[in-house]
């Protein structure tokens, strides 16, 4: 009988029944097969009762027992004495008993035969046999008592091993946060509840790679567990996960209104204070996105609209809060839709560079290019790279729209070197994501090496938003090697961007165009002319040369040439042009 009753129970084990379920089949199975008896097990878990099993049987009048009852009286028999009870008891070949006549009376039983289940000295369930006289346990009781404790174990401990291997596939192993496959799990739970979850902030944790690379992998780790701590503290770790890298993650719950906004700026201010990470000082921040759960909206919405945000935050408002609205997605796309032209593009060969001349604004001679990115639409419209701009961002895209204007203009300046072309030099514009991709300078040598091509005759043309808004240090360490293999640099579009004349002190560049928008601001008692006056003078101190971008009239060349600035580029001259038509300006007479 007690064979048939173990191999059902075992079966059900093997098969992964849940163990709510396992518990309550063996209290069946015993009152089915030991008579007069009612069979109650208790799970405890960290010594404290917490799951009552009692089947009831048909019995009426069992609601007397409930959990509280079971909870108060080991209270007052605590776990400790019942372990060591029952190792006592183990000596004798004996099991615990225990008359708990002033526990049952409501029911009408008379006694209980309660035997423990350890698993090592740790109690993690209690079996009992109810019975209606004040008796001693029958030898079947007490061999079916045996059995009902075995099985529990193994139940029990398979379940425990459940959960765990369930909590390392759901905890990260760095922070002990819960991971990206708890957080999918978590957002497929709540949207089953509705109106559970408010709002998602995304963190993203500000120049980690650079930590890596400077410190070492230990600082990277230990950064990315001090910026999990501090967020988790404020935040709690129910509602915080890692979602891998440097992404963190925050579930909001709650009724409506809440403020993400306040919650978002007291994660920055948690963050900021300096701490040592891998023997190094750090100052560490985190770029934060969010947004709030819209009623029509569910929760991969949600998600999508938070990681929009958090793009935008990191293009745009490094160490910064943005929430999501719908322009935000807008970008997007547009940014999506432009990687995914150029991307053909590039694959069908409707990628190609376009040359507009750079001139000495005295005598109009031609002293080199700006070499400019153009694609060539399906339909067989040239398009600037203004209209494809967003694609730029893509650091695969913009590695690649990189090799292959580099390729372009090495085999152009080549191909004119060998006519004997009088030009100095061609400007080639880099991108924040050519410099994140790495080797950039390995990459720029080898290819002009390859078609012998001086150095000499490449400046490399920066942003001031690439150049000093990143708060990347490695960017400017690699430019000034760069300049150390011969090639120039030109900070393009200055007065636009971060750069002020400070940085003219500080960082290492050759030339200073000026941006058009200040070109066009040239009349009497305009600002602008004020400031390009004071802006020429003080770069030819600092022997800094100066290109004004965007000379559209001979009054605006006149001006500049009366303040002494000595070379230009715009429409006045000439647009960009392809490199026949290029060459053909350099050969012309005079190549004015």
């Amino acid at each position: 009988m007690l064979l048939e009753f173990k191999n059902i129970i075992l079966e059900m084990i093997a098969r992964g029944v849940s163990l709510e379920t396992t518990i309550e089949r063996i209290c069946l199975e015993m009152e089915a097969r030991v008579p007069g008896i009612l069979c109650v097990i208790t799970t405890v878990k960290g010594g404290a009762p917490c799951d009552l099993t009692c089947p009831l049987s048909g019995i009426n009048g069992l609601t007397a027992i409930t959990d509280r009852d079971l909870e108060d009286r080991l209270a007052s028999c605590p776990p400790s004495a019942l372990v060591q009870e029952a190792s006592t008891k183990a000596e004798n070949q004996e099991l615990a008993w225990v008359d708990l006549m002033d526990f049952v009376p409501p029911v009408g039983f008379k006694s209980c035969w309660p035997a423990p289940v350890l698993s090592g000295n740790r109690l993690v369930a209690m079996v009992k046999f109810y019975h209606w006289e004040n008796r001693d346990p029958t030898d079947l009781e007490q061999e079916a008592a045996n059995a009902s404790v075995h099985l529990c174990l193994i139940a029990i401990e398979r379940h425990e091993r459940v959960l765990e291997r369930q909590r390392l596939a759901y905890t990260d192993s760095l922070t002990g946060l819960p991971n990206r496959a708890r957080f999918n799990e978590f957002l497929k739970e709540k949207s089953m509840q509705e109106n559970r979850i408010s709002g998602i902030l995304l963190a993203d944790i500000d120049n980690l790679k650079l930590v890596n690379d400077t410190f070492g992998h230990a600082a990277g780790d230990a950064l990315i567990q001090l910026v999990g701590s501090r967020i988790s503290a404020i935040m709690t770790a129910e509602n915080t996960f890692r979602l891998g890298g440097d992404e963190f993650a925050i579930v909001i719950s709650g009724e409506a209104p809440i403020d993400l906004a306040a919650k978002a700026h007291k994660i920055l201010v948690a963050i900021k204070p300096p701490a040592e990470c891998g023997g190094h000082v750090i100052f560490p921040a985190v770029t934060l996105g969010g947004a709030y759960r819209e009623h029509e909206s569910d929760l991969s919405q949600l998600r999508q609209n938070a990681d929009i945000a958090l793009y935008h935050a990191k293009e745009r408002s490094r160490g910064q809060y943005v929430e999501f609205h719908p322009d935000l997605g807008t970008a997007l796309t547009r940014r999506t839709r432009d990687i995914r032209d150029v991307s053909v593009a590039l694959v069908e060969d409707r990628i190609d560079v376009h040359y507009q001349p750079i001139i000495r604004l005295d005598t109009r001679e031609i002293v080199g290019f700006e070499a400019l990115c153009r694609m060539t639409t399906a339909s067989g419209q040239i398009t600037a790279a203004a209209n494809f701009h967003e694609a730029t961002k893509d650091a695969h895209v913009a590695a690649e729209l990189t090799e292959r204007m580099l390729l372009r203009v090495a085999q152009d300046v080549r191909n004119w070197l060998d006519r004997g072309l009088p030009f100095q030099h061609v400007g080639i514009n880099l991108s924040a994501a050519d410099f994140q991709n790495g080797n950039l300078e390995q990459r720029l040598c080898t290819v002009f090496a390859n078609a012998g091509v001086p150095l000499k005759h490449i400046v490399l043309e920066v942003t001031e938003s690439v150049y000093l808004s990143q708060r990347d240090y490695a960017i400017a360490e690699e430019i000034k090697g760069l300049r150390t293999k011969g090639m120039r640099v030109a900070l393009d579009d200055f007065g636009t961007g971060f750069a002020s004349l400070t940085h003219l002190l500080t960082v290492p560049v050759d030339i200073i165009k000026i941006d058009k928008s200040f070109v066009h601001r040239m009349v009497p008692g305009d600002s602008a002319t004020f400031i390009i006056e004071g802006l020429v003078a003080i770069a030819k101190n600092l022997g800094i040369g100066v290109v004004a971008e965007g000379i559209e009239t001979s009054s605006q060349a006149e001006q500049l040439v009366a303040m002494g600035c000595e070379l230009g580029q715009g429409f006045l001259y000439s647009k960009a042009v392809n490199r026949t038509a290029a060459g053909a300006l350099i050969e012309s007479p005079g190549h004015k």
